[in-house]
């Protein structure tokens, strides 16, 4: 899949991009974006697919594609089949895993998106955590 755009720099752009490729999907899906030194996407990997309430995300899972796609960063979203973009408890703690997982291995989580019907929220800009990178 081309990203008609050459780089992330927000996290609208991040949604964008998520959202042609999460699509209309009928479950939740948690995606990573892995992105290069210049915030350019070179990999795209759904790292879990959830039934129509829950996901279980991990770690080893989110940056196994990170790491064999030598990315810089991430970029972590995930849709509410729902419909809602408010993010819950449970988004918290998984960015905040996340995060430390990433200072650990050298690899920066940027943002995590919710999606919902035509809205997101970015757990980050919520101020929730703090990431090295200037997307908020």
């Amino acid at each position: 899949m081309l990203y008609k755009n050459s780089c992330v720099r927000s996290p609208e752009d991040g949604y964008q991009l998520l959202k042609q490729f999460l699509g209309d999907v009928d479950r939740e899906y948690f995606v990573v974006v892995c992105l290069d030194t210049k915030n350019q996407p070179t990999a795209i990997n759904i790292c879990h697919i959830g039934s129509l309430n829950a996901s279980i995300v991990h770690p080893r899972e989110c940056f196994k594609p990170a790491i064999l796609s030598n990315a810089a960063s991430i970029l972590v979203g995930h849709n509410l089949p729902s419909g809602s973009s408010v993010q819950s408890r449970e988004d918290v703690e998984v960015t905040k895993r996340l995060v430390e997982a990433g200072k650990i291995i050298g690899i920066d989580v940027l943002v995590h998106i919710v999606l919902g019907d035509g809205e997101y929220v970015s757990i980050k800009k919520k101020g929730y955590f703090r990431a090295v990178s200037f997307l908020h």
